[in-house]
């Protein structure tokens, strides 16, 4: 990673972080690094056992570590009860990318009743409509769209080519990533004696502070109410929330996963890569939804994992395995 412009000492990380500094508290960091990529000028992590062995030939000028590895680490140390969480603290401290300057391109197309703040930002070929509303600390960045009526609270950045439909409200605080189309109608068709019809996507999309937003994800706006996501919900790349679906605080969704329409999903979830949720059912508060897992029914006990996804195996031992649940169906044929 590249080093950014300012510099922190361990002792100067230690107090602000709340951490047990091991070492020379006047060593200067100025960049994040990896345990076995890292210069003598960056702070490294290690959270997961199956990187501890890196951790004896590391470079890194210091590590942010358990206090059950300290005893093994060659290099200044910050001893963290949560080493991961330590980490994403700190290396917001050296994130080099610039911040963009208040003020209008000028070649964004910004409405005349739109109401900005003096401190918003926006960029190259950005467009906000009629009276959509954008607060202080605000970056709307390139090519982004801003529709009629949309909301923004204070400190929202939508990074570059977003999407908000008519009438979104974010929060303070929202990260929207490339790509993203919030607001967009949800999946309402009816059947009519010579084809489809649409079926009007009247409500529109609510999210809460401090929510997060991968890029190309997409969030349908509700069919008469309007899709919810409530604080702290973190949203990974290509993720489908569909119409009038509700999504707890504080829950979490990897790539790939996908809730149907008019789901309500609990506070404090974690939904895996490629799982997903049929549509019209409630997810209890702490479940957790295994990788390729699709919920097809109510989950009422909170805290509970769910997993129905089949791991990839050597492809004659799957066929072998498809055989035998072949004579189970056939034998559960014959005794029933």
């Amino acid at each position: 990673m590249p080093t950014s412009l300012v510099t922190h000492t361990l002792a100067r990380l230690a107090e602000r972080f709340e951490l047990q500094l091991l070492g020379d508290g006047e060593q200067v960091i100025d960049c994040v690094g990896t345990l076995a990529d890292g210069s003598p000028t960056a702070i490294a992590f290690l959270a997961n056992r199956s990187y501890k062995s890196q951790l004896i030939d590391t470079r890194a000028g210091a590590v942010i570590l358990a206090e059950a590895d300290a005893a093994d680490c060659p290099v200044n140390a910050l001893v963290a009860a949560d080493p991961y969480l330590a980490y994403a603290r700190i290396a917001t401290l050296f994130d080099p990318r610039p911040v963009p300057q208040a003020g209008v391109h000028p070649s964004a197309q910004v409405h005349e009743s739109a109401r900005l703040a003096d401190t918003v930002a926006v960029g190259p070929c950005a467009v906000i409509g009629a009276n959509a509303s954008v607060a202080a600390g605000c970056i709307i960045g390139p090519g982004c769209v801003v529709s009629e009526d949309a909301v923004l609270d204070e400190a929202c950045r939508l990074v570059a080519n977003v999407t908000l439909g008519h009438g979104v409200v974010l929060g303070k605080r929202v990260i929207v990533h490339p790509g993203a189309v919030i607001g967009a109608d949800g999946f309402g068709i009816a059947r009519g004696p010579d084809g489809w019809e649409k079926v009007p996507q009247l409500g529109s999309v609510r999210i809460g502070d401090d929510c997060e937003i991968g890029a190309n994800s997409c969030i349908d706006r509700g069919a008469i109410g309007d899709t919810v996501l409530e604080e702290d919900v973190r949203i990974d790349n290509l993720v489908q929330i569909g119409h009038n679906c509700h999504i707890g605080a504080h829950t979490a969704m990897a790539a790939f996963a996908g809730v149907s329409g008019s789901t309500r999903v609990g506070r404090n979830c974690l939904f895996a890569g490629r799982s997903g949720a049929h549509g019209h059912i409630t997810i209890a508060d702490g479940v957790t939804v295994a990788a390729a897992t699709m919920v097809q029914k109510d989950i009422m006990e909170p805290g509970t994992v769910w997993a129905s996804g089949i791991p990839a195996r050597p492809i004659r031992e799957w066929h072998r395995a498809l055989g035998h649940l072949r004579k189970l169906g056939r034998q559960h044929k014959r005794n029933g």
